[in-house]
């Protein structure tokens, strides 16, 4: 199994390597369409504004790969902006997302309560099953740094929430065998490292569908 960890300038690679080194699983570093072409499972990280994300991105010459392994519906794994980017549209730009998910991100409401941007730990509320959470797992607290939140044009593509004050904002979506979470695994602790190794099993057993692995 050969995963591959996007750089495109805009992501936290050294933590998310540092991550999967405990788990006892290297990831190659993927920076053009050549290197992604051996990689049989993707993790698209970042950190920053959507638009410059997006300018970064197409620099790579990944962006028609990555919509072409979206219709594929090969396993690809999106953290923090890595999974607003996923989407249609920001309210944070102009640019058009990939659209491997459809919907729009949001500004996180500025009436719930809560200080923009939101950093800090949530606990997440499992909406509808996703490889990366199991009814037997104890209840997960991870850790958010965002301003903006997704909202899926499916209701179901929303696997779980995390309370922002009074509203609550998505933090994990999944499609087929996308998915994103909006906070930092790699920086949550047990909880993350237990995410991180439900997905790596769960590419293991051939990465079925979420209704038959969660």
């Amino acid at each position: 199994m050969r995963i591959g960890l996007i750089d495109y300038g805009m992501g936290n690679l050294h933590s998310v390597l540092t991550s999967f080194q405990r788990l006892g699983v290297g990831l190659c570093i993927v920076q053009s369409p050549e290197s992604l072409k051996s990689c049989d499972a993707l993790i698209l990280p970042g950190v920053g504004a959507f638009d410059p994300a997006m300018n970064h991105l197409e620099a790579t010459g990944l962006v028609p790969e990555l919509k072409l392994w979206g219709t594929e519906d090969r396993p690809l794994l999106g953290i923090c902006l890595g999974l607003q980017l996923l989407f249609d549209s920001s309210d944070e730009g102009q640019r058009a997302g990939l659209g491997l998910l459809s919907g729009h991100v949001t500004r996180l409401p500025e009436d719930a309560g809560e200080r923009i941007p939101h950093m800090g730990w949530a606990h997440l509320q499992r909406l509808h099953p996703c490889p990366v959470l199991h009814h037997e797992d104890p209840q997960a607290w991870m850790y958010f740094v965002h301003s903006y939140a997704a909202q899926p044009s499916d209701d179901w593509v929303r696997a779980a929430s995390a309370p922002f004050g009074s509203d609550v904002a998505t933090a994990i979506v999944w499609k087929g065998r996308i998915g994103a979470c909006q906070f930092h695994p790699e920086k949550s602790g047990r909880a993350g490292q237990r995410l991180l190794q439900h997905w790596l099993s769960w590419l293991q057993q051939g990465a079925p569908p979420a209704s038959a692995s969660a």
